[in-house]
């Protein structure tokens, strides 16, 4: 279940730059517990940059459904939980040689990461708020 999103909130977070909303998205995933990916009948959508094949993600599903237009406009937000996140989809990713699109709006492209660097920002997240 999404966090409620407020229209403060998301108009501040569609201003942040890639590096800022990389941080934000970390934050909010570690904070709820879930991100969003889109998906269509075909499964879960990627992007193809210049150098890589990408599965873009989200924090709440509202950012997810403002950047689901032109070709991607039947797609759903999908609730994807850290949990799941971290045994599944990381060595997947990995072993499919596939990155991360981390937050990208409809006007900016997100930071595209490894799997296992994302992984890694997560788990040190963790640490400070356990800490």
């Amino acid at each position: 279940m999404s966090y409620t999103l407020t229209d403060t909130e998301r108009n501040a977070a569609l201003q942040l730059n890639a590096d800022y909303r990389y941080e934000h998205f970390v934050s909010k995933l570690v904070e709820h517990g879930e991100l969003y990916v889109l998906t269509d009948e075909h499964g879960v959508m990627m992007l193809t940059t210049d150098d890589e094949d990408c599965i873009p993600v989200w924090p709440h599903p509202e950012y997810a459904q403002a950047w689901a237009h032109g070709d991607w406009e039947a797609c759903q937000p999908q609730a994807v939980t850290l949990k799941v996140w971290l045994e599944r989809w990381i060595d997947g990713m990995e072993e499919d040689e596939l990155c991360v699109a981390v937050f990208p709006t409809p006007d900016q492209e997100g930071i595209v990461v490894e799997p296992r660097e994302l992984a890694d920002a997560i788990a040190k997240k963790q640490a400070k708020r356990q800490g």
